[in-house]
């Protein structure tokens, strides 16, 4: 059994090659067909654990995953926005994805009530909580990886129950998936249900292709250096304000306060740097390869997080399966009652929810399926959403946190 943090990082980083080498070639694309990338670099350090391979009880790194690699991720996402670009989607864009947002703040509580009255004891006590455990499930639906991990750690989940909201995470998201795809292959025909004119698609999407094009460079050395350097200058610079804002609010009401969390201001601080920078030159940093980077880190969280489950506990989640299959439900009836209301083009309604639900993993999929220069814009509005999905996360797990 390895218990040496210097080999287990060097397995989790080989299983992460692993998978991204295997995924375009030839016999492995039916398989990830099935089964998603973000589950096999979940469940493979898993299973290490479960067989024995490795042993985590000692280790330190998921601290250096958290305290490092989340606030280096949601920086880096976050920087890439282009406001313009997404402002320059249109309204009906933007209200699609903001319609998306707000059918997983609502439904999360919606969902949860429902179930209880059925199973008054999923709602829980302490880091059992459910709405705790759930939290991370809309940090997930709101923004994707990142924002879920900082869910974990804010609000404390008990991780031995937490592999069992990652299947519900992954079953349900692949599923909304399915159907979005199936959607894609016929959009003209569901755009004629809503209504919708779908020719400025073609607008945007010729716009999407010059934008792509004008965004990428070869990076240097000298830009790679000023790409890491800024990143963990604002994570040092996150801790220091966290470690500040959190002994004051620690001080105010109580070290059991969700405000007193240094962690909690190291997301929040990362997050809004991130936002206010994309407004300024830096988010010029997206041209060599800013969000790629960001994703880079995200999947390390991922391989780490999945050493601390306990894939057994699957199969112990009929409850939670409940509440997020009716939760997705309310986000998908809201989402096609409003597309149909504003007459929006069923691109618009899927690229808003997989901006959400799935973030920048799948929702540049399904744009391309649409068409391949309209990728970006999956990328556009998957990065708003991790930009949200912090503040969106904190709101619903509040709203959770009253049912009962």
């Amino acid at each position: 059994m390895i218990t040496d943090d210097r080999v287990i990082l060097g397995l989790l980083a080989a299983v992460l090659a692993f998978v991204f080498f295997t995924r375009d070639r030839e016999g492995w694309k039916k398989f990830y067909t099935f089964i998603p990338i973000i589950l096999v670099c979940y469940l493979l350090p898993s299973l290490m654990v479960t067989f024995g391979l490795i042993n985590v009880d000692e280790s330190n790194l998921w601290p250096i995953a958290k305290d490092y690699f989340l606030p280096a991720a949601l920086f880096l996402m976050t920087l890439s926005i282009d406001m313009k670009g997404v402002i320059g989607l249109g309204s009906k864009a933007l209200i699609m994805f903001f319609t998306a947002t707000a059918g997983i703040i609502i439904g999360g509580p919606i969902a949860l009530w429902i179930v209880a009255q059925f199973d008054p004891a999923i709602i829980g006590t302490g880091a059992d909580a459910a709405w705790r455990g759930l939290a991370t499930l809309a940090g997930s639906w709101i923004g994707g990886g990142a924002n879920q991990t900082a869910m974990l750690e804010v609000y404390g989940y008990n991780i031995e129950n937490y592999s069992a909201l990652i299947a519900v995470d992954i079953i349900v998201a692949n599923i909304w998936m399915a159907f979005l795809l199936y959607g894609a292959g016929d959009s003209k025909r569901v755009d004629g249900w809503l209504k919708a004119d779908s020719s400025a698609i073609d607008r945007l999407r010729d716009k999407m292709a010059d934008y792509t094009a004008s965004t990428e460079r070869v990076a240097s050395a000298n830009d790679y250096i000023l790409l890491f350097g800024a990143t963990f200058a604002v994570v040092g610079l996150c801790h220091l304000v966290a470690t500040f804002v959190g002994g004051f609010f620690a001080e105010l009401w109580g070290e059991e306060a969700t405000l007193a969390s240094s962690f909690f201001w190291v997301v929040v601080v990362s997050t809004t740097i991130g936002l206010i920078a994309s407004f300024t030159r830096a988010r010029d940093l997206e041209g060599i390869g800013a969000s790629k980077f960001g994703t880079l880190f995200i999947f390390m969280l991922v391989a780490v997080i999945g050493t601390k489950m306990n894939i057994l506990k699957i199969a112990d989640a009929p409850a939670f399966m409940a509440i997020g299959i009716i939760w997705m439900l309310i986000h998908t009836i809201l989402l096609l009652a409003v597309a149909r209301m504003i007459k929006a083009p069923f691109f618009f309604v899927a690229i808003g929810s997989k901006a959400n639900v799935g973030g920048a993993a799948s929702a540049p999929v399904l744009a391309a399926a649409f068409h391949p220069a309209l990728a970006p814009v999956g990328v556009l509005l998957a990065v708003l959403g991790y930009a949200v999905g912090t503040y969106g996360a904190i709101l619903t797990a509040y709203l959770m946190s009253l049912v009962g």
